[in-house]
């Protein structure tokens, strides 16, 4: 079961993950929510470790943020 999150402007957003090639050649793991099915990526049964969802207040858009 893939994480879902609900805006508070009610659209849900599902979290999905994909390594991405830095132009030094390192592979990063990015995570981003989507409404839609993206062209790539799978998505996320948890949130990662040590992360929260935040919202942004203006757009509504959710994003990963490190736990303070």
């Amino acid at each position: 079961m893939a994480y879902k999150y609900k805006s508070s402007k009610g659209k849900e957003y599902t979290l999905y993950t994909r390594d991405v090639k830095l132009k030094g050649g390192k592979v990063q793991t990015i995570y981003f929510f989507s409404a839609r099915k993206p062209k790539s990526g799978k998505p996320v049964d948890k949130l990662p470790r040590g992360y929260e969802v935040v919202e942004n207040k203006r757009t509504g858009l959710p994003f990963l943020r490190k736990k303070k």
